[in-house]
């Protein structure tokens, strides 16, 4: 039989509940790392994908010899390391002559490898390569606007499916509500050809335009590069559909006595109780207590005989 440990500290009981299963889950956490042998532009890239991810990415510089993504048995220790850092997006770097300059992006599932795509590094242009003012350089946290441009994106395979990992990889935590102030980066992916994408960073410069919205410039900051796709990899359609599985929505408890109007907007209904008027203890000095009383001596001879009038003795 299998011991389940559990947590003894408040810190690690903390933890657990941290990685627990969530209507809302929190965000996306992004784990870098390499292989055994790297190059000096793969280097420059991931730590450039760290800078964008930063605050929201885990990086290993280590040389890691046994992670071999797409072949099997390969993958444990990147499955080991997603479950220590809690990390549901990878990108792992390697080159060699067959595969120089190589990028795998993936992401998991239950701490499992979910989908995989390979795509090599050309034409790389760092940050610092470009030079602009350094008060447009995107701050961290921020939200970032991201363009596909180009058919391929939606009637290629492989284009689809590096479509939706660069959007999980580059999007940030979900929110519902944001300030335009907030908005300072864009991302634009251009599909050049089948198998070849072109990626480019670039900042927003907020003008005057005359109205309330503002006029948007565009200045590139940097990375750039050219990405070309190997290889690929999608899950299994039960996979899928155990990721895809969503909680249902908790129904809201109904409001007794509230309604709604189109006019009036929340409506409520108030029940008084009956009000005992006649058992509401009156003072002695009443005006209209005389009155009852009288009344009441005079009831009973209603209907009846009049009373016999007493007769004047002689």
């Amino acid at each position: 039989m299998l011991k389940i440990k559990t947590p003894k500290s408040g810190k690690a009981r903390r933890e657990i509940e941290k990685r627990a299963p969530k209507l809302v889950e929190n965000g996306k956490k992004t784990l870098i790392l390499q292989g055994t042998k790297t190059s000096n532009v793969l280097n420059a890239v991931l730590t450039e994908i760290y800078q964008l991810k930063k605050g929201s990415a885990v990086r290993f510089t280590r040389k890691n010899e046994n992670i071999r993504p797409f072949e099997s048995g390969g993958e444990t220790s990147l499955e080991f390391f997603s479950l220590k850092t809690d990390c549901s997006l990878f990108v792992f770097g390697s080159h060699s002559k067959k595969r120089p300059d190589n990028l795998v992006i993936g992401r998991t599932y239950d701490h499992h490898i979910y989908d995989l795509i390979e795509v090599g590094v050309e034409n790389f242009k760092s940050m610092e390569s470009f030079g602009y003012d350094k008060k447009l350089a995107p701050k961290v946290g921020s939200k970032p606007f991201i363009a596909f441009i180009g058919e391929g994106f939606e009637s290629i395979d492989e284009l689809k499916h590096l479509k939706e990992v660069l959007l999980d990889l580059l999007r940030g935590e979900a929110v519902e509500n944001l300030n335009l102030a907030g908005l300072d980066h864009a991302y634009i992916c251009t599909a050049v050809s089948s198998n070849r994408v072109f990626f480019s960073h670039c900042a927003l410069r907020l003008k005057k335009s005359g109205t309330i919205v503002p006029r948007m410039e565009l200045v590139e900051v940097g990375p750039s590069m050219d990405l070309v796709v190997r290889r690929h990899r999608l899950p299994n359609d039960s996979v899928r559909k155990g990721a895809m599985k969503t909680a249902k929505d908790q129904p809201k408890k109904k409001v007794k006595n509230v309604g709604q109007d189109v006019i009036q907007g929340k409506v409520g209904k108030i029940y008084v109780p009956d009000q005992q008027v006649g058992s509401v203890a009156l003072p002695n000095k009443a005006k209209g207590l005389k009155r009852e009383r009288r009344e009441a001596k005079m009831k009973p001879n209603e209907g009846g005989a009049p009373k016999k009038q007493k007769e004047d003795s002689e």
